[in-house]
C-alpha cells in the first residue's frame, strides 16, 4: 500500500526524511504537530516529554503510522489555525486515520500503541498536560472502537519512540528525566502553547466582539 504515503499532504505531515543506519531501513522524524502514514518496509521516530505518540496499523492492508500531539484539544472558545491544529489530538488522530483509511485500512481491523505523557519536569501545569494527553488518546481510542493493545504512559520520564509499521514492532528508549536538551525543549513548548492559546482566545473574543456576542 504504497500510495498511502501520497496520501494526505494536507498540514502536520512529516517531511524529515532520511536513512536510518542502525537499522538499515529509510525513516521518517516526526516533530511535535506533525503525523506519518506509510505502507513501506521503514522506520518512524520521535522524541517525546508530555506529548503522546499514537501508533496506528491495519496488518491486513499493510498500512501503519505514527502521530506526535501536544495537547488533547482546544479550549472551546479557541479559533484553531490549519496550520497549527496538528498540535492537538484530536486532530492529530482524525489526520492519521484519514491516511490509512485511505491507504485501505478498516477500523475494526486497527491496533493501536500509545507513549508519551510523562512527567519530565516539575511544572505542575506541564504535569497536568501529559496526564491530559494520556487520558484523551485512550479515551478516543477506545470512542473509536479501535483496540489499544500496548502503551507506555505516564510516568517521569522522556521517551524516544521507534516504530516499525510493518510489523508493528515498537522499541522505546528511556532518557533520564534531568536531560537538559529535553527540559529546555519542554519549556519552549510549554511557552509557545501558552503564547498560542493567548493569541487564540484574544483572536476569539475579537470574532465574537465584531457579530455583537457577549
Amino acid at each position: 500500500m504504497a500510495h498511502a504515503e501520497r496520501d494526505g499532504a494536507c498540514h502536520g505531515r512529516a517531511t524529515h526524511h532520511y536513512f536510518d543506519c542502525d537499522y538499515g531501513l529509510d525513516a521518517v522524524k516526526l516533530l511535535p504537530g506533525e503525523y506519518y502514514a506509510t505502507g513501506q518496509n521503514m522506520l518512524l521516530t520521535t522524541v517525546l516529554g508530555s506529548c503522546v505518540a499514537a501508533c496506528l496499523r491495519d496488518p491486513v492492508a499493510g498500512v501503519g503510522g505514527m502521530n506526535h500531539f501536544m495537547l488533547p484539544a482546544a479550549g472551546a472558545d479557541t479559533v484553531v489555525d490549519p496550520r497549527a491544529a496538528m498540535r492537538y489530538g484530536v486532530h492529530a488522530m482524525d489526520a492519521l486515520l484519514a491516511a490509512l483509511y485511505a491507504g485501505g485500512a478498516r477500523r475494526e481491523r486497527i491496533e493501536a500503541k500509545a507513549f508519551g505523557g510523562g512527567m519530565v519536569l516539575n511544572d505542575m501545569k506541564i504535569a497536568r498536560i501529559g496526564d491530559a494527553n494520556a487520558d484523551f488518546v485512550r479515551q478516543y481510542l477506545a470512542d473509536q472502537g479501535i483496540a489499544l493493545v500496548a502503551e507506555d504512559l505516564g510516568d517521569r520520564c522522556p521517551r524516544r519512540v521507534n516504530y516499525f509499521p510493518a510489523s508493528g514492532q515498537v522499541r522505546v528508549r528511556r532518557f533520564k528525566r534531568n536531560d537538559a536538551d529535553l527540559a529546555a525543549r519542554e519549556l519552549a513548548l510549554a511557552r509557545t502553547l501558552a503564547r498560542a492559546e493567548a493569541a487564540a482566545r484574544t483572536t476569539a473574543a475579537a470574532v465574537r466582539q465584531g457579530q455583537g456576542i457577549a
